[in-house]
């Protein structure tokens, strides 16, 4: 009995998908192909710009390299106000101790055509085409457009405050500098990949 009834249930599955419909899956048409490849395109073109964005958006520069931050030796700040600026050739920047007794961190790049001032005697003087500034960056004359530009700086003093460069929009790189009022400086922190650009001279 079991023999049969195994045998019928076998017949009856065979009957039922002889009876079931066939699935017919048709090609896509030209126009539906384009389409999907299209869409593709698209998508994956999408996908690379987003991948370029995010690229661009991360920080891409170590510390101690052009574009970071430098953590500039403190000994090497001028301890005397108005003194010949300290470089950091590296860095391509300058930090300067103002008159007013301020700290103050100059592009060591002539703002006329890319060139490197050099300090003398009372100014930096650009080799290229003759600019000149004063101590501050404070542009005296020469083809260049603007004074120096000014690099971003955070200053740690002794007491524990810290301070940092502000965009004055001004003239004057004195009024960037970072006033230090007497106070014991005990880290010096210069951000170049931070430009701070002055007005253009009238």
């Amino acid at each position: 009995m079991t023999t049969v009834t195994t045998t019928e249930g076998r017949a009856r599955a065979a009957a039922r998908r002889e009876a079931a419909p066939a699935v017919e899956v048709s090609a896509p048409s030209r126009r539906e192909f384009l389409y999907y490849i299209w869409g593709a395109s698209m998508a994956l073109l999408l996908g690379e710009a987003t991948a370029g964005i995010i690229w661009f958006s991360l920080p891409r520069f170590k510390e101690g390299t052009f574009g970071g931050v430098f953590n500039f030796t403190v000994d090497k700040f001028p301890a005397e106000a108005g003194a010949a600026p300290a470089s950091q050739p590296d860095g391509r920047f300058h930090v300067v101790h103002t008159v007013d007794d301020g700290l103050l961190t100059l592009y060591a790049v002539c703002t006329h055509l890319g060139c490197l001032p050099r300090w003398q005697d009372i100014e930096f003087r650009c080799p290229c085409h003759g600019s000149r500034y004063e101590l501050p960056g404070n542009w005296i004359g020469g083809p260049a457009p603007r004074g120096l530009d000014i690099f971003s700086t955070t200053v740690t003093f002794t007491d524990g405050t810290v301070e940092e460069t502000t965009n004055a929009n001004s003239l004057n790189g004195n009024d960037y500098a970072i006033k230090l009022n007497g106070r014991q400086v005990s880290k010096i922190e210069v951000n170049t990949g931070l430009r701070l650009k002055r007005p253009n001279h009238p």
